[in-house]
């Protein structure tokens, strides 16, 4: 069975320097990517997703009554 190949649109080959010839395909659950202009294949290692930072769309509702609210006073002149 033969992987399906997908171009990377404005990838450059690290290789050759040529645009829009690099390929990816999945095989053994490992990503690679191939130039089909030089023939350079190596393996895509993606870096481990960073945390979600805190906002108040992804903050439990304990978590927001956890804040204290801060009244800015303006001094009279």
């Amino acid at each position: 069975m033969t992987a399906k190949k997908r171009f990377i649109a404005g990838a450059v080959c690290p290789k050759c320097g040529a645009m829009d010839r690099i390929v990816m395909y999945k095989k053994d659950d490992k990503d690679y990517r191939e130039c089909v202009a030089c023939g350079f294949n190596d393996e895509m290692r993606f870096k481990p997703q960073a945390r979600e930072l805190d906002t108040r769309v992804n903050v439990t509702e304990q978590e927001k009554q956890d804040t204290q609210v801060v009244k800015i006073l303006i001094p009279k002149d």
